[in-house]
């Protein structure tokens, strides 16, 4: 039943990418044969914006709720500025994994958070070197393929073939630099 469903939220600012993130995660786990749905949450949306988006994946049956999540198995935080606004960490589920795009250090940030699932990246500096843009999505697919293993980095290739075209390559390489360099503890 549930405990074959991974939930996750994805925590961003409008321009960054979070509900693709959301929905690239879900296209490849569909293609790997799994159940997974995505959802963004809409508010006033705009460029720099806190955005939130649902991702909910099963290895084994259909999807029947349709709900916000509350209690995520699994955060992506793509600002870390958003770490410190409202609720963000207190919704993870104990024992949950959070997967954030920061410049800290890897053993700074899990202090300051007292989290014991943590995988950190910068996905920013990735995407700045990579794409020339601070769009952080496709990195942050390779920290989280690296963290929880959610689907697999070949799907999440031929995913981002159809959907980006001749932008895939550079998309590609973004997130397999981010799959090599994030740390991940517990």
């Amino acid at each position: 039943m549930v405990h074959d469903m991974i939930e996750i939220c994805v925590y961003g600012r409008g321009g960054q990418g979070g509900v693709t993130l959301a929905e690239l995660v879900a296209h490849a786990a569909i293609a790997e044969g799994k159940h997974a749905q995505s959802m963004p949450s809409f508010g006033p949306e705009r460029r720099g914006a806190p955005v939130l988006a649902f991702l909910r994946v099963n290895e084994r049956e259909r999807i029947k709720v349709r709900t916000e999540i509350t209690e995520p198995d699994v955060l992506i935080v793509l600002d870390p500025g958003l770490l410190h606004i409202g609720t963000v960490l207190s919704q993870l589920k104990e024992g949950g994994m959070a997967v954030v795009s920061t410049k800290k250090s890897h053993e700074a940030l899990k202090s300051e958070l007292k989290l014991s699932r943590l995988a950190t990246v910068d996905a920013k500096g990735i995407a700045m070197r990579v794409l020339g843009l601070p769009i952080v999505n496709t990195a942050m697919l390779g920290a989280l393929v690296k963290a929880t293993g959610i689907v697999k980095l070949e799907s999440l290739k031929q995913v981002m073939e159809h959907r980006f075209g001749k932008l895939a390559m550079k998309n590609q390489e973004a997130m397999l630099e981010a799959y090599n360099e994030t740390v991940v503890s517990g």
